[in-house]
């Protein structure tokens, strides 16, 4: 008898896997996606709303009652309504008290209220758990399966229970919550989807600046000039020779001020001593938009890539070889071939080469379907090893590709010099540094200092033996 109720139990259907009910607040775009994605990983929907009349838009297993007896049939009950519209909510005190609240609201500007939209909700709602979730997710997202947009899911509450109930149903959407503690945070969550590129600003601004200053540097040279002394109009370089000019210019400029941060922190280090001590602001934000400095050092370089393969079949291109070889013709003279020229002319290109399938290998490690599967040494060793030796492998190809020609006076147009010695600098100053701080007398002391070690630390040894027998 034990063995067949035994199997008969395991034959039942376990009751105890039903998935709770859900009530959205609201039949808007973002309510009506969340309730299809809900029914679809099994969740019994049921909205409140102001008319309950059944639409064509609604779910069709979803039921629509008033958002009393909505309320009445869920524990967890989504606001999926802008936060003007609260106030009825004080009328349905008593039914939602201790029920789950899920503020899924957004603003339509950073910080527009003194208080976020979860905590004036907990306001009007004492009695309700409230939790902050779902808000960076868009109904686009939701309707599309979210393969196409983020799945992650920041979700802050002050009731912990509550919270990993909402945190459960992220997790059966398909979707990954990330608990960021109490309704605190709150504002920022609300805050975050209304940000437009924060850690892009400053590369893009200080990119736009040095498009800018080398655009006029390089028309002032290579146009204004030559119009003025040699009466020759070379306007048309705009469109491609000046770009070809600025896109390699930027590209090592900002590569160098990728890895140049990090030299100021470890003179920063070895100067204080200790790692246990904040950088200044400004080199705190500058480290960590070094992605996105590094990235566009990458476009700016593939923009060189693209202006340099389109040169031979320009039209001053092939004017320039045509006349040469005419000329040669009508001399009844060849030019022999210079070796040294072609030296230098094929280590130019394959210093180039090389330097930009590093720069794509450095933008492909950057990206976080790739960096997540990778270890920290493996990421280290690529970002940092692999990415110095781009620098060095792109400021040579620069080099070579001026060869001595800084020594001529008429490559100073009104003593201005050329471009590319102007973006020499910075990289020059990097890898200088560099090689300095990895000396060992310097290196050694940083490594130490980065492992923990303090030069002068705050507590002197009979302190720490101290604080050690207490702590026993």
């Amino acid at each position: 008898m034990n063995k067949n109720s035994s199997n008969t139990m395991a034959l039942a259907p376990n009751t105890s896997n039903k998935r709770e009910t859900v009530c959205i607040f609201g039949t808007g775009d973002f309510g009506r996606a969340l309730g299809y994605k809900l029914i679809q990983s099994g969740y019994p929907v049921v909205y409140g709303s102001r008319s309950t009349q059944t639409s064509s838009l609604i779910p069709k297993d979803a039921e629509v009652l008033s958002h009393a007896e909505a309320a009445q049939k869920a524990a967890i009950i989504v606001i999926a309504i802008q936060r003007q519209h609260y106030n009825f909510l004080t009328s349905l005190a008593e039914i939602l008290r201790g029920k789950i609240l899920v503020d899924i609201s957004n603003n339509v500007k950073i910080n527009q209220y003194p208080e976020s939209n979860a905590e004036y909700l907990a306001q009007l709602l004492p009695g309700a758990k409230v939790v902050k979730g779902f808000n960076t997710v868009s109904a686009w997202a939701l309707q599309s399966g979210t393969l196409d947009a983020s799945r992650q899911v920041f979700v802050c509450g002050d009731d912990m229970e509550a919270k990993q109930m909402v945190m459960d149903i992220v997790r059966a959407l398909g979707l990954t919550p990330l608990d960021q503690g109490s309704l605190l945070a709150a504002q920022e969550i609300e805050n975050y989807p209304l940000q437009l590129f924060p850690m892009w600003k400053f590369p893009i601004l200080l990119s736009l600046g040095l498009t800018t200053f080398f655009f006029f540097y390089c028309l002032v040279r290579d146009v204004i000039y030559t119009y003025v002394y040699e009466n020759k109009d070379f306007s048309f370089f705009i469109a491609i020779s000046i770009p070809n000019q600025i896109c390699p210019i930027l590209a090592l400029m900002l590569l160098a001020l990728v890895y140049l941060p990090g030299l100021f922190a470890a003179i920063i280090q070895l100067y204080r001593g200790t790692k246990y001590s904040r950088f200044p602001d400004w080199l705190d934000k500058w480290m960590l938009c070094r992605k996105q400095l590094g990235l566009v050092a990458l476009a700016f370089a593939s923009l060189h890539v693209l202006y340099t393969l389109v040169i031979p079949i320009r039209s001053f291109v092939r004017w320039r070889i045509s006349s040469q070889t005419v000329s040669q013709a009508l001399k009844n003279k060849t030019e022999p071939l210079d070796n040294a020229n072609a030296w230098l002319s094929d280590s130019y290109l394959a210093l180039g080469i090389l330097g930009f399938f590093l720069f794509v290998l450095l933008g492909i490690t950057s990206l976080p379907s790739v960096s997540n599967n990778v270890n920290w040494r493996e990421f280290r060793f690529v970002q940092s090893k692999l990415g110095y030796l781009t620098l060095i492998l792109c400021t040579a190809h620069t080099l070579v590709y001026g060869g001595n020609r800084f020594l001529s006076p008429s490559s100073y147009r009104w003593y201005l010099p050329s471009a590319y010695i102007l973006s020499l600098i910075v990289p020059c100053i990097v890898l200088v540094v560099k090689f300095v701080l990895v000396i060992p007398c310097l290196d050694k002391p940083l490594t130490r200092i980065r492992q923990g070690w303090e030069r002068k630390p705050k507590y002197s040894g009979q302190s720490n033996y101290i604080i050690n027998k207490s702590a026993v």
